[in-house]
């Protein structure tokens, strides 16, 4: 990485503690991910995004910002990148997957609380985050308690702006959500001092759209058998599409499935015969990769990720045909509201994709994550169970945080599933 010092210390980071956090992500990252065989020479670029993860990208916002645009964070796959791209902005996802801070966290924070809410608070208290202080507005939403609570906390220290996401699964949610996306484009119109226009949101939907399909080209190419990717480089993938520019990402992904392709062909795959596993619930943002590295490292490939770092991310489009600002805007409201949340009730469309992905993705199985202490995704592991049991399909059901603490308990649980499977 080169020498960014000057530039985290303009933005105000605690240089000291930054320093043991990269030191640490240093020794994390090539234990994980270079030790594996056999990887697709396109993980090149995305091996260098994390080697840059607080560098190039945090400079490449810097400039933007010096040009004229602003920079809009978010925790949320409601949040639509659209409209912030239609507004000058760039849109990226802030820093949550690691307990580094947790104890930051815990100054204003019960201990008892989601992970990944504790980590986001902690990286802002703590001054850990470039991406939280290169932001100029940051987007929330109410997709659960922990995270509407959090914005409370959070609005004290940056500018916050907060969506209100329906909780009920009716005729009603699309008005609602609808209201809350015009509201969102007045918002970014006035954070940016210029309005969207029909060309500029039309832009935003395409751009957009193109990572999507990209990102689902990815996965479709993991339903091969064998996966022509490791799990872990497509967790990787889905993860760095939340902060990276979006034409340099989108472009990336389609020269690495292009590669993928030709693997497919060649039978040339990283774990011909392992059992194939199917992730679902949490999300799981960088550098959170514990699960699939004790899965993988256990002798199985996870397929495909049920979630807001997966399959939630990239499915359904913006419609691209209509050409009125507000018919984009019921567009996107009517594409963002399907994403199956497990904030919604009743969430039986969630239930039955994860079956069907298990069978899509031809599973052996379907490991159900939960992060502690997120009741929505906990609780609704006991429909999932009656669903994939249904379906036929094993489930194993895990709950953990972002310590290793538990990493030997954990493998030793996945090797039992994992012996199970037929």
């Amino acid at each position: 990485m080169s020498d960014y010092r000057e530039m985290w210390a303009g933005l105000g980071l605690d240089l000291k503690r930054h320093d043991e956090l990269m030191a640490l992500l240093g020794r994390f990252y090539p234990a994980v991910y270079l030790s594996q065989e056999n990887r697709p020479a396109g993980m090149g670029y995305f091996d260098f995004v994390i080697s840059e993860v607080h560098g190039l990208r945090v400079k490449e916002l810097s400039d933007h910002k010096a040009a004229g645009g602003f920079v809009a964070g978010t925790f949320c796959v409601f949040v639509p990148e659209e409209l912030i791209l239609a507004a000058g902005g760039e849109c990226v996802g802030l820093c949550a997957g690691t307990d580094f801070p947790a104890a930051d966290g815990e100054r204003v924070l019960p201990r008892n609380i989601c992970p990944l809410v504790k980590s986001a608070v902690g990286f802002k208290l703590a001054r850990l985050c470039p991406y939280f202080e290169s932001c100029d507005i940051v987007i929330g939403e109410t997709t659960c308690d922990g995270k509407k609570k959090a914005w409370e906390i959070l609005g004290r220290e940056v500018p916050m702006y907060v969506m209100e996401t329906p909780q009920k699964v009716s005729n009603r949610r699309q008005g609602i959500w609808l209201n809350e996306i015009i509201a969102l484009k007045e918002k970014l119109e006035e954070t940016a001092g210029r309005k969207i226009t029909e060309d500029s949101l039309a832009e935003g939907i395409s751009l957009v759209n193109e990572k999507r399909r990209a990102l689902a080209r990815l996965y479709e190419l993991r339903k091969n058998v064998p996966s022509p990717i490791s799990g872990k480089d497509a967790l990787l993938v889905s993860q760095i599409a939340f902060y990276d520019d979006i034409k340099r990402f989108t472009a990336k992904v389609n020269e690495l499935c292009n590669e993928l392709d030709e693997r497919v062909k060649a039978a040339a795959a990283p774990r011909d015969g392992a059992k194939r596993i199917v992730f679902a619930g949490c999300p799981m943002a960088i550098p959170n990769w514990k699960m699939h590295h004790v899965v993988e490292t256990s002798g199985a490939e996870v397929v495909c990720e049920e979630s807001c770092t997966g399959t939630r991310y990239f499915t359904n489009l913006v419609d691209e045909n209509v050409k009125t600002i507000e018919g984009m805007l019921v567009a996107i409201a009517d594409r963002y509201v399907k994403t199956p949340c497990a904030c919604f009730t009743p969430n039986t469309e969630r239930l039955d994709n994860i079956a069907d992905y298990a069978r899509e993705w031809r599973a052996d199985g379907v490991i159900d994550y939960t992060l502690s202490f997120c009741h929505c995704y906990n609780i609704e592991h006991e429909l999932l169970r009656e669903r994939l049991d249904a379906a036929g399909v094993p489930v194993m059901h895990i709950e953990t945080d972002y310590s290793m603490g538990d990493a030997g308990q954990l493998e030793t649980r996945v090797k039992a599933f994992l012996e199970t499977l037929a």
